[in-house]
């Protein structure tokens, strides 16, 4: 059975009131829309891009990983818990472990995680928060970078269009350093 309309709209309603960090305050809503057509548009199934919808929910939302398994099964809520950090470690802890973890993601997560951090990246650069200094925005795209490096092969449709989006990103901040 596909869970993605229920979990696109359960999502909606987990996020509602959510803004993206950038300048233009857009509902976070968006993101997870760009993230799922990623993931269905470089061939994920329907597990992968319900697991896309919900990516954020246990992070942002206060949803349990015992939450999405109860609505939506163990499979999609497993890629969910895959893509989740813990929120009780400080946040530079939490992105270095996104490094290390990243070789030993599922498939599935590792299209998710591409795709996230894709849509992250052309954030960044067409609407990059105001309160970010240009190294910040360079030490994100760099580590955004490593993070997509370090994901296990079985993704590999994504890598083309992340190095695309990721060169235009870097030369957008890089365009902004002389402004």
């Amino acid at each position: 059975m596909d869970m993605t309309p229920d979990a696109r709209a359960f999502a909606k309603a987990a996020h509602a009131g959510q803004l993206r960090k950038g300048a233009a305050q857009e509902p976070y809503f968006v993101h997870l829309e760009e993230v799922a057509a990623l993931v269905a548009a470089f061939g994920g199934d329907a597990v992968a891009v319900a697991a896309a919808w919900l990516h954020d929910t246990v992070e942002d939302c206060g949803v349990t990983p015992a939450d999405l398994a109860a609505r939506f099964g163990a499979e999609i809520a497993a890629v969910v818990a895959e893509l989740t950090d813990d929120k009780a470690l400080p946040k530079d802890e939490r992105k270095r472990l996104q490094q290390v973890h990243a070789p030993h993601k599922s498939p599935r997560a590792a299209l998710v995680k591409i795709c996230d951090k894709l849509s992250n990246i052309r954030a960044l650069q067409l609407s990059p928060p105001a309160d970010w200094p240009l190294a910040r925005r360079l030490a994100y795209l760099d580590w955004a970078e490593a993070v997509v490096a370090a994901l296990p092969s079985g993704a590999d449709q994504a890598r083309p269009a992340f190095a695309a989006q990721l060169a235009a990103s870097r030369a957008a901040v890089g365009a902004g350093a002389g402004a």
